[in-house]
């Protein structure tokens, strides 16, 4: 069976030693993608204070940006959005978050007329960089 790794031009560049996606055979899978942006420490919807601390932050906008750094990775790897067959969601404040997250990721995945793809959704105490969301995504090439 072939494996390839992937890096791409869009998505925010990894933290570590990790490429954002890894085919083997027909199946993809990506890396953990968060909502940072490429090329800069930006994370859309939160506010860092002087010590790079969270002030607050914007889910809504964190999933968005998310949403689309996976659609990017998914795109530069050959596979699409409508391709995705599981997810599995990191929140660290399931109990402020998992609504609005639940009611987005409705919104991205509704009206493709295919079955949506399995979920797990759990709650972590923190992720490498002071983000709220990642995903981790298996897809179909």
């Amino acid at each position: 069976m072939s494996e390839s790794q992937l890096m791409s031009s869009r998505a925010p560049e990894p933290v570590g030693a990790y490429p954002h996606a890894k085919r083997v055979g027909e199946l993809l899978f990506l890396s953990g993608v968060g909502p940072r942006q490429r090329g800069s420490k930006t994370i859309p919807g939160v506010t860092l204070d002087e010590a790079g601390n969270v002030e607050s932050y914007d889910i809504e906008a964190q999933c968005r940006s998310c949403f689309d750094n996976v659609r990017a990775v998914l795109e530069d790897a050959g596979s699409s959005w409508e391709k995705i067959v599981d997810v599995q969601v990191f929140l660290t404040d399931i109990k402020r978050d998992f609504k609005p997250f639940n009611a987005l990721y409705a919104e991205y995945f509704a009206g493709d007329g295919k079955p949506n793809p399995t979920r797990t959704t759990i709650e972590i105490n923190a992720l490498p960089t002071p983000i709220a969301v990642e995903l981790k995504v298996i897809a179909t090439v």
